[in-house]
C-alpha cells in the first residue's frame, strides 16, 4: 500500500506542472485576455469549468471545492455571456501549447514520448464519482504527431482533475468544508494572506473556520498545527494518493518508471514558472515525500 499511494503522489508532482502552466505562464494567460476575458478570475473560471458546459456558480463551486460561493459567483455565469464553453476551451488549449513550447522547444521525441505514456495511464482511470475528471476525458483527444504539446497537456489535466475529484472526496469524508481546507493549509506552510484572497473568504469566514479547527483540536490558540491536525492533514493527502493509485498500479512498475524517466525534465522545466510552495499543495517535481 505504502508503494502505491507513494507512486500515486510522486506522478502528481510531475503531472502537475505541465497542467498548470494554464494558470501561471504568461502565454497562457495572455490567450484568455485575447478570447476576450480581462483579469485572471473571468480566464481562470472559464477555462477551467467550460468542460461542463455553461455550468452555473452552484455547479463551479461545488466542482471546485475550496473557493468562497459569493467569490465564484462574481464570475459565474456571467462569463458564458462574454465567450462560450466551446471558444473557453479553445482558448485555454492555444494558450497551454504556446506556453509549453516555449518551455519544452528542442523536446518533441521527448513530449510525444511523455504524452502516449500518459494516455496509457488516463486509459486506466475510473472517473465514477469525478465530474471535473469525466469531462475532461470526454473532450476529443487531440492528434498524435501533430498536436503532442496538446496532448501531453491534456492528459496531464484528465490526471489532475481526477486526482482532485478524488481529494474532495476525501475531504468530505473527513469532514472538512472548503474554507476549512484551505485554512488548515495555511497553518501548515503559507502565510494566510497568501491563500484566502485568491480564494475569496472574508475575513469572517476564514476566522469561523479556524475556531472549527481549533475545536476538533487541529490548531493550537496560536494558530499552528498540532499533532493532530498534522495527522488529519495526513490522513486526507493519504486517502488522496490511494484515490489516485489505480492507473500506476494498472501500468505496473516498468511503465511507471519509464514515465518518470520521461516526464521528469518535462516537469523540471515547466516547474520554472510556477510557484512553490504551491497554493494547490504539490510538492517540486521528485520531492514527494
Amino acid at each position: 500500500m505504502a508503494d502505491t499511494t507513494h507512486t500515486a503522489r510522486s506522478m502528481w508532482t510531475l503531472f502537475e506542472p505541465i497542467h498548470a502552466v494554464t494558470y501561471f505562464a504568461p502565454a497562457a494567460r495572455s490567450a484568455y485576455e485575447q478570447a476576450g476575458l480581462r483579469g485572471f478570475w473571468r480566464g481562470y473560471y472559464a477555462g477551467r469549468a467550460a468542460p461542463l458546459g455553461a455550468a452555473g456558480a452552484a455547479v463551479v463551486t461545488a466542482s471546485f471545492y475550496t473557493f468562497a460561493p459569493a467569490f465564484v459567483a462574481r464570475a459565474i455565469p456571467a462569463v458564458w455571456e462574454l465567450i462560450t464553453p466551446e471558444q473557453a476551451l479553445r482558448a485555454r488549449m492555444s494558450g497551454a501549447v504556446e506556453a509549453l513550447g516555449g518551455l519544452l522547444d528542442g523536446r518533441e521525441s521527448e513530449v510525444m514520448a511523455a504524452a502516449d505514456l500518459l494516455w496509457q495511464a488516463v486509459g486506466q482511470l475510473d472517473c465514477a464519482g469525478r465530474v471535473l475528471a469525466a469531462a475532461n476525458a470526454a473532450l476529443p483527444v487531440p492528434d498524435r504527431g501533430s498536436s503532442d504539446l496538446a496532448r501531453l497537456w491534456q492528459a496531464a489535466t484528465v490526471l489532475r482533475e481526477h486526482r482532485g475529484d478524488g481529494h474532495f472526496a476525501a475531504l468530505t469524508a473527513a469532514d472538512i468544508d472548503g474554507c476549512e481546507a484551505v485554512a488548515l493549509r495555511c497553518c501548515l506552510d503559507l502565510p494566510r494572506e497568501d491563500l484566502q484572497p485568491v480564494r475569496g473568504w472574508t475575513d469572517q469566514e476564514w476566522d469561523g473556520a479556524l475556531g472549527r479547527l481549533a475545536d476538533r483540536g487541529w490548531i493550537s490558540a496560536d494558530g499552528e498545527l498540532t499533532s493532530a491536525g498534522r495527522d488529519a492533514h495526513a490522513a486526507v493527502e493519504n486517502a488522496t494518493d490511494h484515490a489516485a493509485a489505480r492507473p500506476w498500479t494498472r501500468l505496473g512498475p516498468e511503465a511507471n518508471a519509464d514515465v518518470v524517466k520521461v516526464l521528469t525534465p518535462l516537469a523540471l522545466a515547466c516547474a520554472s514558472v510556477l510557484p512553490y510552495p504551491s497554493p494547490v499543495g504539490v510538492p517540486a517535481p521528485g520531492n514527494a515525500s
